[in-house]
């Protein structure tokens, strides 16, 4: 049982970090976290593309490792993933998580309104590698990736 869930979390992450960064496009990564039905509709084309190149990435590996995953599993799993995956990238969301839990500070990170925000020689804000948004919002997704792994090894 272990050694099932370790290779269906490893096949979720790698597809993950492909689904989130090589599959979404430019347009829904921009627009995802808009208000109205715009923002909505872009996270949810992000969110199937991403919960396809997760369920192809499963099935080579179920296929390729004779995993003995249940349909159910896949469907549960994958699904909370995706609902948890949408629920963040909405952006609004999981901005007020970090303020509810005492992370407004470390969420602002990396960004001009972070009060120790990089700035350049000239005192415009500098570009930095990452935010703490990022990092929160990428943290979230581990987090569900778990708990889906969990699902689909033991339903």
């Amino acid at each position: 049982m272990a050694a099932l869930f370790a290779a269906v979390f490893i096949a979720l992450y790698v597809a993950h970090s492909v689904g989130d960064h090589w599959v979404q496009s430019s347009c829904q990564a921009a627009a995802k976290g808009q208000p109205g039905w715009p923002g909505r509709l872009a996270c949810a084309r992000h969110v199937l593309g991403l919960t396809l190149t997760k369920a192809l990435a499963l099935a080579v590996v179920v296929l390729a490792l004779h995993l003995p995953v249940t349909a159910l599993g896949l469907v549960l799993g994958l699904g909370l993933d995706a609902a948890s995956h949408y629920w963040a990238d909405r952006r609004t969301t999981l901005a007020r998580l970090a303020q509810l839990c005492g992370k407004a500070e470390f969420y602002s990170l990396g960004t001009p309104a972070h009060a120790a925000h990089p700035v350049t020689a000239g005192g415009t804000p500098a570009a930095t590698l990452g935010t703490g948004a990022y990092a929160l919002d990428q943290s979230w997704h581990h987090l569900w990736l778990g708990v889906a792994a969990l699902l689909i090894a033991t339903v």
